[in-house]
């Protein structure tokens, strides 16, 4: 599943679509009728968190690309598109995503200080939100959209071994100071992620996400399933600690 910064970079290579006008537009995304789109003019494209937003003058459309969506611009894959969209210049295809119109405008909808790319992220936020929920495991908080809009599995685990914290440990029993350290680390990370996705680096940087060998201390990682999430967590138990 796309994380924050991968939706940022699409978003960018998106920007050529503004001002253009939908001549054709079609897809199986249910729910969604893309007939509506045709002779609409884009105003505005952005991303929150794992969503791509596409903005007209009256009402959005938000995409959700999920665990194996995909995307092609200027180009068509062999399967059909869940929604393709030809303007007057360009066209994108849309693969395996879910499509849903929004008719409130992205400022109402969406929590800008919550989005992990948005310059507009508040960490006091970030950090009231997690003192909220003192007995949830800090391997779900770093999943929470609500908390870390954009974080996913790969942000969680580098940011816990960055910062040394096992990914059981409960968000009580860690110390505020750490809290906040983690919290930084997430937009710290999220940046790197950005410049290295851009530059098609991404793998060659990750130090536990699918890693075998913790690189601090020469020892195997520790893959399990964690959290209410369920999620792949790959952690050292040398080097991070579990708070309680």
């Amino acid at each position: 599943m796309p994380e924050g910064p991968s939706l940022v970079i699409l978003k960018e290579k998106l920007q050529l679509f503004i001002g253009q006008r939908i001549i054709m537009a079609n897809g199986y995304a249910k729910g969604f009728n893309p007939e509506i789109l045709v002779n609409r003019v884009i105003t505005d494209i952005r991303s929150w968190g794992k969503y791509l937003i596409i903005s007209f003058q009256d009402f959005s459309i938000k995409i959700h690309l999920g665990l194996f969506g995909s995307y092609k611009i200027n180009d068509r894959g062999k399967k059909e598109a869940s929604l393709h969209i030809r303007g007057e210049q360009d066209e994108v295809n849309f693969y395996i995503s879910n499509v849903k119109l929004i008719e409130q405008s992205p400022e109402q909808l969406f929590d800008w200080t919550a989005d992990v790319m948005s310059p507009d992220f508040n960490i006091a936020n970030a950090h009231k939100k997690l003192l909220l929920k003192p007995e949830k495991m800090i391997c779900d908080a770093l999943l929470d959209q609500h908390i870390f809009a954009g974080s996913g599995n790969i942000v969680k685990n580098e940011v816990l071994f960055r910062t040394r914290v096992h990914p059981e440990s409960k968000i009580g029993l860690i110390p505020a100071r750490k809290q906040r350290e983690l919290i930084n680390e997430v937009i710290n990370f999220c940046n790197d992620f950005y410049e290295w996705r851009k530059a098609g680096t991404l793998r060659k940087h990750l130090q536990a996400h699918e890693k075998q060998m913790c690189p601090r201390n020469n020892v195997p990682l520790i893959k399990a399933d964690l959290g209410k999430t369920n999620r792949h967590c790959y952690y050292c138990t040398l080097s991070q600690k579990k708070y309680g």
